[in-house]
């Protein structure tokens, strides 16, 4: 072998085709290793500040403030009950608490939702139904309407597949009693973790998003995000931002830097859990994956202008640029797929002692911190049990690549300027295996993504069989991890759940049809 590798670099010249390929291919290795690297940045700060969070609040108010509970909801039909049933079951003054039913569908949702509040709102609770017919601004729009009639100091908002438990808000509103706070975000866990591979792979990237990430920047003082959802705000906060605004398809993000930028404080409590319903089929998975890349960098475009111009200290821009332009990786992925089978051609025959000097280390950069990110992440949640999460890691890798195509798309459109519509992600109210789900009513199917994902696969396989054919066994695993993530993600969105079902044991669409759930308290 050694032989072979100096025959062909004696052969071998470079030329100006092979320098043409390799500089953007190792220009997108380089980016990539950077991003890569910053993770290991994230680790760091939160093992370094760990000792700096405090979960009890300084002191407490004297008098519990008023409180609005605001629960954004779009044909949420199979889960806004379950939402009611646990908002109204909050411990709070309910001379102290007022709850927004801020509805905008347009199916049955609308009849179970009012009848609901008009049940709950006949036993006392503090509860009423708005509901608008435009959907303007979207969610954005939904909360700014209630926020207008809203009587509270303080806004407390959940997504319609969440489950606040009772003590939820009196764990949460006493940190407000430190004047300077202005937003509280506490920890999203998962009903519906086991119900399948797809939904622990969700699960773990989403436990790495909110213990690592949350936890380095909260804990280090830099900027970090209300998520939407399972979070307080000081209305203040809200107003001196700007108030909601509707021009990127991550609202919160934008919000919650324009907030921060004037001065506000974030605060992230990990020990106040809030459960939620993860999407159970792949299209429901990639859609929200490509609003909250899409968004991201529309929030990048529109918020990092207003940073670099401000005050705010150095380190932090930094970080904002890190965490608001990270999917810019996934167009990136795109290139590097496509000089990959040509620059390891080229590489082959300039010799395998430079492609382990040089792309081993770019290459280990990018995608080995994914796997040291998540296994800190799982240790630090499940210490007993995080060695399991080793399984996990292969598919996590290959599905995060699966995701190239989508996102590619959503991010190429938020960089052009393209506007969509806020795609909401459809909730089936399925939380073990066994239980049915209603997936065929709120069913969305991506037509040529799947089948642009299947070729790609297809692609990445003949790289491998040309691996094969040149002895050059040790670029063959991360090549299959290319395969199984493009074919998983392809296969899953033409088939549309169905190894869900099969794996859950719950019943296929034609054999039951979906119904509301009755009205009733």
């Amino acid at each position: 072998m050694q032989q072979t590798d100096q025959t062909f670099k004696n052969l071998y010249h470079l030329n100006f085709f092979d320098a043409a390929l390799l500089f953007p291919y190792f220009a997108v290795m380089i980016v990539l290793a950077i991003y890569g690297m910053h993770r290991y940045t994230l680790v760091y700060l939160y093992y370094k500040h760990r000792k700096d969070h405090r979960p009890d609040p300084p002191k407490q108010f004297d008098e519990l403030p008023r409180v609005t509970v605001q629960l954004p909801i779009f044909n949420e039909q199979f889960v806004v009950d379950r939402l009611l049933d646990a908002v109204c079951a909050m411990e709070y003054p309910k001379d102290k608490l007022e709850i927004q039913v801020l509805d905008d569908s347009t199916d049955e949702t609308q009849q179970v939702a009012a009848g609901l509040v008009e049940r709950y709102a006949a036993l006392g609770y503090p509860i009423e139904y708005i509901h608008r017919t435009n959907r303007h601004g979207f969610k954005a729009g939904a909360l700014d309407a209630g926020l207008k009639v809203a009587r509270g100091e303080f806004i407390a908002i959940f997504d319609a597949d969440f489950v606040p438990p009772a003590d939820w808000i009196m764990r949460v509103i006493h940190h407000f009693a430190e004047p300077g706070i202005g937003m509280v975000q506490t920890r999203w866990t998962h009903l519906n973790r086991d119900y399948s591979m797809l939904t622990q792979i969700e699960a773990i990237l989403l436990d790495g998003h909110f213990v690592l990430e949350h936890g380095a920047r909260a804990r280090s003082g830099d900027f970090f995000n209300f998520n939407g959802t399972a979070g307080m705000w000081r209305r203040q906060a809200i107003t001196d931002a700007g108030g909601w605004q509707h021009d990127t398809l991550t609202e919160d993000t934008d919000l919650s830097y324009r907030s921060q930028m004037v001065g506000w404080k974030f605060k992230y409590l990990p020990e106040v859990e809030c459960p939620a319903e993860l999407p159970i089929e792949m299209t429901a998975f990639k859609t929200q994956q490509a609003r909250w890349a899409k968004g991201l960098i529309q929030t990048s475009i529109k918020v990092l202008p207003m940073m670099f111009r401000s005050n705010v200290p150095r380190r932090v821009k930094i970080e904002a640029v890190y965490h608001l332009t990270a999917n810019l990786s996934y167009p990136l992925m795109v290139i590097m797929s496509a000089l990959l089978m040509p620059a390891m051609i080229v590489r082959f025959y300039q010799g395998w002692f430079q492609m382990l000097l040089i792309d081993f280390p770019l290459f280990t950069a990018s995608t080995f911190s994914i796997s040291v990110f998540y296994l800190v992440s799982q240790r630090e949640l499940f210490p007993k049990t995080w060695m399991k999460t080793y399984l996990y890691l292969p598919f996590l890798m290959a599905l995060g690549i699966g995701l190239t195509v989508t996102n590619t798309r959503a991010v190429m459109e938020a960089l052009f300027g393209i506007k969509t519509a806020f795609a909401r992600t459809p909730k089936y109210r399925v939380a073990k295996k066994g239980e049915k789900s209603n997936a065929a009513k709120y069913r969305k199917r991506l037509v040529l993504a799947p089948w642009i994902e299947l070729l790609i696969g297809c692609y990445f396989m003949l790289a491998i069989l040309y691996t094969f054919s040149n002895h050059n066994y040790f670029t063959a695993p991360f090549l299959i991890l290319f395969v199984a993530g493009y074919w998983y993600t392809g296969l899953m969105s033409l088939l549309q759940g169905r190894f869900e079902r099969w794996r859950s044991g719950a019943p296929t669409p034609e054999e039951t049809s979906p119904k509301p759930f009755p009205v009733g308290v």
